[in-house]
């Protein structure tokens, strides 16, 4: 929970609303937006983490009313990019076009962030983002990450940033 955010898990009935955000061309992550069957997978994967690893995304929705507004947690897809992202907590989210711009996404990933620090067991927090995706890009930076390697994943330029997901001891 945040001031603004519950953060829980994901669940079937928020696929429809899931789906219209992975499938909006706005949010295209490297400009494909996804099918479908590609965002029934990635919702059922993002409920696998919690299962298999003890973390994952969890649904994002305004305390509020309730409403789905987007989705942000720890991954571990062990993408084929080089530098390697196995080994870290790989962070993502993604607020829906209508609630971008209301600082959901700093929000979110600050809690995310504390969570992280108590409970995964991996001592660097990744994020993988578009070069020209500025707005996530300025959420990173002002949670701490930084970048630290240009890099192309599935055809498309990304940049890596990393950050400590806990203060070095």
């Amino acid at each position: 929970m945040t001031e603004r955010l519950c953060l829980r898990a994901l669940r079937v009935e928020d696929f429809d609303v899931f789906f219209a955000m992975r499938s909006d061309p706005r949010l295209a992550v490297g400009g494909v937006v996804e099918t479908r069957e590609e965002a029934w997978s990635r919702l059922l994967r993002a409920r696998g983490h919690w299962a298999v690893l003890g973390f994952g995304y969890w649904a994002l929705t305004e305390r509020a009313g309730g409403r789905f507004v987007g989705e942000a947690g720890f991954i571990d897809f062990r993408r084929d990019v080089e530098p390697s992202l196995d080994g870290t907590a790989e962070a993502g989210w993604m607020v829906i076009a209508e609630r971008q711009g209301l600082g959901y996404a700093g929000e979110a990933v600050a809690a995310m962030l504390a969570w992280g620090a108590a409970n995964i067991p991996r001592d660097l927090a990744t994020c993988m983002i578009a070069p020209d995706n500025a707005p996530s890009i300025a959420v990173a930076r002002r949670a701490g990450f930084r970048s630290y390697a240009e890099a192309t994943y599935r055809g498309e330029p990304v940049t890596l940033y990393r950050r400590r997901l806990r203060a070095a001891s």
